[in-house]
């Protein structure tokens, strides 16, 4: 009789990855995800196989890790092994004998890219053959896995979704940014699997980071500092210098796609540059890649404690201006990330969303990453918990002391418990693309007591009080208006004098000088409130270059001329830029595979002409991104066309972005559109 012969071995790619809900994902290899059983197809010429007489064995190759899985002919696949079932045999005369067989890999398994190999044992030979690679994720579709997730919709929001917003500006003026996570474009899952391989440790001990990797704690601190370039060969370089001539400004990125392949295609060397929201960003798609459900998380007024007392020294001038003095800072914003998985490491109870911020600030370990950090953890104040609570519970806690002085010498001190942390938000899961407030997740509401001013180191009621008022959202073209409110709480007049000052700056540094100020006497009555309305023109902010997150720190420090006592109010807010408008024809009805027109609208709010590149990208949409030049007059309205053909179905998102020239500003619009099967 014939022998036994091997032709081929069809690891049926497509179906497989449907069903592990890898379908999508672009790589050189079959993907999967552990936890769950994948089949393929063995088919042979000669006898029949029979398993009295004939051995079926695969084995899996990881670096220098490797697994043997003798084929069973019957029985249940087991949870803690990897382990290989033949199904059945489907005797076909016109293409030879069929075998299926089921590949089970545990929950547990190490992330990464496997080698499959097949010895064919008979009694007259032992032939082996290699079959390929196939890529292992985490999978938060099986329970017994660390990082499964319960909810299918959250599911489809923090894994498969590849577009979200990222929250920028300040707690008053919320400013929504598109972002294209990009996970499905080609090539960028292997070029996560890179940030795995070129780690330090791996490149220490492969062996050891091999068998780590079934663990998302590790993973995920291993990732936390591969996105940024500080202790390794890691993907972004930060620059918050405001000069980017050798590089790309941090405002300009739109999606991680365009980061990851620079960062591939120039033998990973660092990308230049990022800010906060592009860390974030990158990491987030890297996780969901991976099979980790993730979040990008914004805080606003983000505390960066350096000395770690809980207080961040803030120091105004008896004018009211801002002055550069201690390290300490409070961001503007601070974004970051939130894994969702299990911390086993822990005692119990701190399951769940997982603090990860890859902008380098501080070392965690000697190394500069920080987390996972169980939210629970920073809300219940549990400051020795693993890894870096207590850096997140400052960012989100640390109380605020401004002090006016001159000379050296304290004149005022006010403490300030609710600016830090003001609001802590994400992407609202879901279709709609609307905020989701999640403050309450980390912090604990407090009943807070008025501030109280000092000269002396004694609190005393304060004799005069003051507050700020905007009195619209500041939009780049427009005036900023603002009153300045004034009460007299004694029952005698007073005079005054108000000092107002105005200065640029970065959302995550102290300002620079001041660009505008008003200075004058008041007389105030009684028990009287006084209201002075300011305007500073657009001409005289823009004239300080701020760029795209127009941010403004507004300060007034009124003096009781007869007590010398002083008291201050500050506003920090950013100045909104105007919106790009995207209609898509027939947006209920876009089909996949079909041409789609989007139109592209935009009215220059400017009294001067406007020049700028217009650049419209969308993942599923667009097989490049669309680019032209354009110069628009003043109250001029552009309309662009843009074609599309949709290659994937569901929801997907188109993002247009026009850098002005001149204005120093990015103007954006997005469409997200749900792609229908034909």
């Amino acid at each position: 009789m014939d022998e036994l012969k091997l032709r081929n071995v069809h690891l049926q790619q497509v179906q497989n990855q449907i069903r592990h809900r890898t379908d999508g994902l672009s790589s050189s290899s079959l993907v999967l995800r552990r936890g769950q059983p994948f089949t393929i197809l063995i088919n042979y010429d000669g006898r029949p196989f029979d398993p009295l007489k004939d051995k079926l064995v695969f084995w899996i190759v990881l670096g220098p890790l490797s697994v043997e899985m003798p084929v069973s002919v019957s029985g249940n696949p087991s949870p803690s092994q990897w382990s290989a079932i033949l199904e059945r045999r489907v005797p076909d005369p016109n293409a030879g004998r069929t075998q299926t067989v089921s590949l089970f890999s545990p929950a547990s398994s190490s992330v990464g890219v496997y080698t499959l190999h097949l010895r064919v044992e008979t009694r007259g030979s032992i032939k082996t053959h290699v079959l390929g690679q196939f890529t292992l994720l985490c999978n938060p579709w099986c329970q017994a896995d660390s990082v499964f997730l319960q909810s299918e919709d959250l599911r489809d929001e923090y894994i498969r979704n590849d577009f979200g917003l990222l929250f920028k500006g300040s707690p008053g003026n919320i400013e929504s940014r598109p972002w294209s996570f990009d996970q499905y474009e080609k090539g960028i899952l292997d070029t996560c699997m890179k940030l795995l391989q070129l780690s330090p440790q791996s490149q220490a001990d492969v062996r050891k980071d091999l068998l780590n990797r079934s663990s998302p704690v590790y993973i995920s601190r291993v990732i936390s500092a591969m996105v940024n370039c500080q202790d390794d060969k890691g993907v972004l370089m930060g620059n918050w210098s405001g000069k980017y001539s050798d590089g790309v400004n941090p405002s300009t990125w739109s999606g991680s796609a365009d980061v990851l392949r620079t960062w591939a295609e120039t033998q990973f060397s660092p990308v230049r540059y990022g800010q906060c929201w592009v860390f974030a960003a990158v990491m987030c798609t890297v996780m969901r890649a991976l099979g980790i459900p993730t979040r990008v998380i914004t805080n606003f007024n983000s505390a960066h404690d350096t000395n770690k007392n809980m207080v961040i020294e803030e120091y105004y001038s008896e004018k009211g201006e801002k002055l550069s003095i201690g390290r300490d800072s409070v961001w503007n914003f601070h974004v970051w990330v939130e894994s969702w998985m299990k911390r086993p490491d822990l005692d119990g109870g701190y399951d769940g969303w997982q603090v990860l911020d890859p902008t380098p600030q501080e070392m965690s370990a000697g190394t500069y990453r920080c987390g996972p950090a169980a939210v629970k953890a920073v809300h219940e104040q549990k400051v020795n918990a693993p890894y870096d609570v207590p850096f997140v519970y400052a960012e989100v806690n640390a109380d605020v002391h401004r002090m006016i002085i001159r000379d050296g010498k304290i004149l005022a001190t006010s403490v300030d418990k609710d600016t830090v942390g003001a609001l802590i938000c994400t992407k609202r899961p879901g279709p709609a693309m609307l905020m989701q407030d999640i403050t309450s997740e980390y912090k604990t509401e407090m009943v807070r007591k008025p501030f109280m001013f000092s000269s002396d180191g004694k609190s005393f009621p304060q004799g005069v009080g003051v507050s700020l008022q905007l009195l619209k959202a500041p939009v780049v073209g427009e005036n900023l208006s603002f009153n300045v409110i004034i009460t007299n709480n004694m029952a005698i007049p007073k005079l005054l004098r108000k000092h107002v000052s105005a200065q640029n700056k970065e959302y995550n540094r102290n300002p620079t000088g001041s660009f505008w100020e008003a200075h004058d006497d008041l007389k105030i009555g009684p028990c009287e409130t006084v209201t002075v309305k300011h305007e500073i023109s657009f001409n005289k902010y823009m004239l300080n270059e701020a760029m795209e997150d127009y941010l403004v720190n507004l300060a007034v420090v009124i003096e009781d001329v007869k007590s010398q006592e002083r008291v201050l109010a500050s506003e920090e807010f950013n100045i909104s830029s105007p919106a790009l408008n995207i209609q898509i024809q027939n947006e209920y009805s876009v089909i996949i595979n079909t041409q789609q027109v989007a139109t592209v609208t935009f009215t220059n709010p400017f009294n001067v002409a406007v020049s700028g590149d217009l650049v419209v990208v969308g993942s599923g949409l667009l097989e490049e991104k669309v680019q032209m030049r354009l110069t628009l007059q003043p109250r001029e309205t552009m309309r662009r066309p843009i074609r599309f053909i949709p290659r994937m179905t569901g929801a997907k998102m188109l993002h247009a972005s026009l850098e002005l020239t001149d204005q120093s500003t990015v103007l954006r619009g997005f469409k997200t559109v749900t792609v229908q099967a034909a």
